[in-house]
């Protein structure tokens, strides 16, 4: 028995309570999703937090009672014959999209659901879960479809795997990266006049984005990369050409002016496409690497926004390699490579791999799909980077690797991500001059290394609990006044910390300094200069570090010395 039939089991037996506590509940779907389940149903009534005690009160009697879990097979018109007599509209409508003779049935007690399994042997293995809170859902995910109750739970097979499990909860609630954001000042989210999911980044906010920005060129540039900037709104029939307009249009910006038809981009490719045919290439120009800080627009249903980690602006730090077949392999790696490269010095370590393949629908030709998909886990077998196959989720044009790493709470966040792609330079006409003399077909690589970098700074704060390392840190250093007659010795101490190119504030508000401390150490600010009378006629400082940790009066030279060797170690 694995874990996912565990949670499907326990999801019927909070369906099952719910419908004895609410009786004309109708229910909607109930699965196991990663670390838990979740069940939908329209209750009239609507449900509170407390009412989730009482639920689970009620599974806990059916798990108490050992009740087995039973496996029938009904013909269709049977089914919809019992649900459609219990009132059950959503399963009734289920069945008839299946479309089949026969569906599977599963009971316990006097709980019947549709559902194809399969489950634990009875209700007693289900004992160790809770149930954890409520949200509203839209039937099959579609807006304009009735909106249900959905409860989330969670179960595992020992009483110390949930207890773990919980305090992770917990933990991850402190971590939040959309209440860090605030109490930090890092972003603003919640503009309604100006529409949901765009992002406002606030002063501190801005210097982290720019300190990944400004590590991401440098290291780009490193790498042989060719930084470019293109439109952030181009021609539709460029789209037409891409595939994008018939694969993506549902969540495509469009704009209409003059009787020309344009959209905001969602995606960088096309606009580089265009760069590399805007002149001839031979094959001593390959393998070309374009990069940029792009900024994409992609419409997001209302109900999915959330924080950094959803919105419908974000900037990409998207590449395209240019190459011939025979460098295929060989710039795959170095992606993979500086993928690496970029999570130890971000402070990740743990991270895996997810081979994505040829969707149903798609573009090209199914030879050089299955050649992509070689190539790729063939790099994955030779980097000795551990992955899955993630069977038919392909981008429309090409194989992926898709790159998961762990944060400091081991849940999985998606980074990078490396697309091998034949179809769009055949659909744009793209070669390159062979040493033959000969014009050849080039291959494109579309790749990203963090990802979307509000994706990538929601993750950060989260690894971090906002508590960020010094060389990431917006504000490293906060001086702080105890009486207001310091104020030209602290400007001087400012002055000779911006020389040496440290992020730092000064407060000479009128303030106690207990106060101060305080709201420094809730902004999470590495290093505090508490300066008063005695600091400026000795012309030395007294420091604390991060944590209330009092390091003592020292030289402003020694301080340097020692912030200079953190950030080197960095």
């Amino acid at each position: 028995m694995d874990l996912q039939t565990l949670r499907h089991s326990c999801s019927h037996i909070m369906a099952s309570a719910v419908k004895k506590l609410f009786p004309q509940a109708k229910l909607g779907i109930g699965p196991a999703i990663e670390n838990g389940f979740y069940y939908d149903f329209e209750i009239p009534e609507g449900i509170t937090e407390k009412d989730l005690n009482r639920i689970e009160q009620l599974m806990r009697e059916e798990i108490n009672k050992k009740l087995p879990f039973t496996h029938e097979e009904w013909t269709s018109s049977q089914a919809i014959e019992f649900f459609s007599a219990a009132g059950e509209i959503y399963k009734v409508e289920l069945i008839k999209d299946l479309a089949q003779k026969k569906v599977s049935i599963y009971k316990h007690g006097g709980f019947t659901d549709l559902c194809r399994g399969p489950h634990v042997a009875s209700t007693e293995e289900a004992k160790y879960f809770k149930l954890l809170s409520t949200s509203g859902a839209y039937w099959k995910g579609t807006e304009g479809n009735p909106q249900l109750v959905r409860i989330y739970g969670t179960v595992f097979f020992t009483k110390e795997e949930l207890e773990t499990h919980l305090k992770n909860l917990e933990e991850a609630k402190i971590r939040d990266h959309r209440t860090l954001g605030r109490e930090l000042g890092l972003f603003d989210i919640y503009h309604n006049e100006a529409g949901a999911g765009l992002v406002f980044y606030l002063p501190n906010g801005a210097t982290l984005r720019r300190i990944v920005e400004d590590w991401e060129i440098k290291e780009h540039i490193k790498r042989g990369y060719k930084q470019v900037i293109t439109p952030h709104i181009m021609d539709k029939k460029l789209w037409q050409t891409s595939g994008h307009l018939e694969y993506y249009q549902e969540n495509m910006y469009p704009v209409t002016k003059d009787n020309q038809e344009f959209i905001l981009k969602p995606m960088n490719c096309p606009g580089h496409i265009l760069i590399y045919k805007s002149t001839l290439h031979s094959y001593r120009d390959l393998p070309l690497r374009l990069f940029e800080l792009g900024t994409v627009y992609r419409f997001e249903k209302s109900g999915v926004l959330h924080g950094l980690l959803r919105v419908r602006g974000f900037t990409q730090d998207d590449a395209h390699i240019f190459c011939s077949r025979e460098a295929l392999e060989s710039e795959i790696e170095g992606v993979l490579d500086f993928v690496k490269a970029a999570m130890h010095t971000f402070g990740f370590s743990n991270f895996t791999a997810e081979l994505s393949t040829r969707p149903e629908k798609f573009i090209g030709d199914r030879e050089d799909w299955d050649a992509a998909e070689h190539i790729l886990e063939e790099v994955l077998k030779k980097k000795q980077l551990p992955y899955r196959i993630n069977a038919g989720d392909g981008a429309f044009y090409g194989p992926k690797i898709d790159i998961k790493l762990k944060d400091a709470l081991l849940r999985e966040w998606q980074c990078a991500t490396v697309q091998l792609d034949y179809a769009l330079p055949k659909r744009f006409d793209l070669t390159y001059r062979a040493n033959s003399g000969e014009d050849l077909r080039v291959v494109m690589i579309h790749r990203v290394i963090l990802g979307s970098l509000e994706r990538f700074v929601a993750t950060l704060i989260e690894h971090y609990a906002g508590r960020f390392p010094l060389w990431l840190s917006p504000v490293q250093v906060s001086i702080v006044t105890i009486t207001p007659e310091v104020a030209d010795y602290a400007a001087q101490l400012k002055e000779t910390l911006d020389k040496e190119n440290l992020r730092v504030d000064r407060d000479v508000r009128d303030e106690t300094m207990q106060k101060k401390i305080r709201e420094k150490e809730m902004l999470k600010i590495p290093y505090m200069l508490i300066i008063g009378k005695k600091e400026k006629e000795s012309g030395k400082i007294s420091v604390r570090r991060r944590g209330m940790e009092n390091l003592g009066v020292m030289e402003i030279s020694a301080f340097l010395d020692m912030v200079k060797k953190e950030l080197a170690q960095q």
